[in-house]
C-alpha cells in the first residue's frame, strides 16, 4: 500500500491508542487481482470516520509489500523528492511537486524504491466518503473526476512551485484533525478534505496538458479538438478526423487510456462548463446552454439531471 505506510510518522507513539487504531483500519486484505496481486481494502469503524493520511517520509517501508492494489482512494503529494513508483507496469518519475492519484484496482510497486519522498503526505479514503445521492456512481461525481480518469492509466499531476506550501498545509489541516478528533472532527474532516479534491479537480481540469507530460500524444491532439470544439456540434466523427483514425480505432484508443468513450470526454467538459457558468455567471439556463454546445436547452437540461441528479437551476441555487 504505496509501500505498506505502517512505519512511524515523526512525532508519532508507537504506542499510541490512534495509531495502532489507524493502521489496523488500514491494512485490511480482501483479496486479490486475476494476476494473485493482493488487494487491501480500508477497515471499517463506526466511531472513526473513514479516513487516513501519513506523512512522509515517516510512512517510507520499512518491509516492503511488494506489488499490491488497494480499494480506496488515494492521493499521495511529493513535495520533495527523486524517486520512482511502478503502477501497472509502468515506471514513472517522482519529483518535487508531483501529485499522484491512485484509483482503485491500481497495482502500485515500491519495492525498489528507498525512499517514496524526502518531504510529503499521503491520504487515502473510500470512495463513498464523498458521494452521494446524486451521483449514480463515485465515477460521475466532478470532485473524484481525477481518480475516474486514472482507472486504467496512472495519473502525475503538477502543482505550481508558487501553490505547494499551501497544499502541505491542507494536508497538515487534514492530518490535526484526524489525530486529534476534538469536538466536530467529523465534520471538519470532510470539509478538508472536500477542500483537497476541490483543488485537485481545478489541477486536472487542463487534461491536454497533464497528457503532455505523461508522454501521451495522442490522447493530447484528442483532448485539444475537445477543448476547441467542445461548444460546436462537435461529434465522435469529427474528433476522429482532426487526428487522422478512424472513429472505432479512436474509441478503443482512448477507451482503453482513460476508461471513458471520446462522448464521455466531450459531455464532462461541457457539463465542467456549465457547471462554471451557472456558479459564476448570471446567463440564463437557456444561453448556458447554448455556450456548452447544447442548443436544445431541453435535452441539456435532461443530461445535466442525468449527471448531477438535479437541473441546472437547481444546481445554482443550491
Amino acid at each position: 500500500m504505496l509501500g505498506r505506510i505502517l512505519s512511524l510518522m515523526p512525532g508519532t507513539d508507537a504506542r499510541s491508542g490512534d495509531f495502532v487504531d489507524m493502521m489496523r483500519r488500514f491494512s485490511v486484505p480482501v483479496g486479490r487481482t486475476g494476476d494473485g496481486v493482493p488487494v487491501y481494502g480500508f477497515g471499517r469503524s463506526p466511531e472513526v470516520l473513514p479516513i487516513g493520511s501519513a506523512r512522509l517520509p515517516g510512512a517510507v517501508p520499512q518491509a516492503s509489500t511488494g506489488a499490491h492494489a488497494h480499494d480506496f482512494l488515494l492521493l499521495y503529494y511529493a513535495h520533495r523528492a527523486a524517486a520512482t513508483v511502478v503502477v501497472d507496469g509502468r515506471r514513472w518519475s517522482i519529483s518535487d511537486g508531483d501529485l499522484f492519484v491512485f484509483a482503485p484496482g491500481q497495482v502500485v510497486d515500491v519495492t525498489a524504491t528507498d525512499q517514496v519522498a524526502e518531504d510529503g503526505w499521503v491520504v487515502w479514503f473510500p470512495a463513498d466518503m464523498v458521494r452521494s445521492g446524486a451521483y449514480a456512481s463515485w465515477r460521475s461525481h466532478p470532485l473524484l473526476f481525477p481518480f475516474a480518469r486514472g482507472a486504467d492509466r496512472a495519473q502525475r499531476l503538477r502543482i505550481p512551485p508558487g501553490d505547494r506550501a499551501a497544499w502541505m498545509a491542507r494536508f497538515a489541516d487534514l492530518d490535526l484533525e484526524l489525530r486529534t478528533r476534538r469536538d466536530g472532527h467529523r465534520e471538519a474532516l470532510t470539509a478538508h478534505l472536500t477542500l483537497l479534491l476541490v483543488g485537485l479537480a481545478r489541477l486536472s481540469a487542463d487534461v491536454a496538458d497533464q497528457l503532455r507530460s505523461s508522454d501521451e500524444p495522442l490522447l493530447a491532439a484528442v483532448f485539444d479538438v475537445i477543448e476547441q470544439r467542445y461548444h460546436e456540434g462537435i461529434s465522435l466523427a469529427a474528433v476522429a478526423a482532426e487526428v487522422a483514425l478512424t472513429a472505432n480505432h479512436l474509441t478503443t484508443v482512448v477507451r482503453r487510456r482513460t476508461g471513458r468513450t471520446v462522448h464521455q470526454w466531450i459531455t464532462q467538459r461541457r457539463h465542467q462548463e456549465a457547471r462554471a457558468l451557472l456558479s459564476e455567471t448570471d446567463l440564463t439556463v437557456a444561453a448556458v446552454s447554448r455556450r456548452v454546445g447544447y442548443p436544445d436547452v431541453s435535452y441539456f437540461i435532461k443530461r445535466f439531471r442525468a449527471e448531477h441528479g438535479m437541473t441546472p437551476a437547481r444546481w445554482r441555487s443550491g
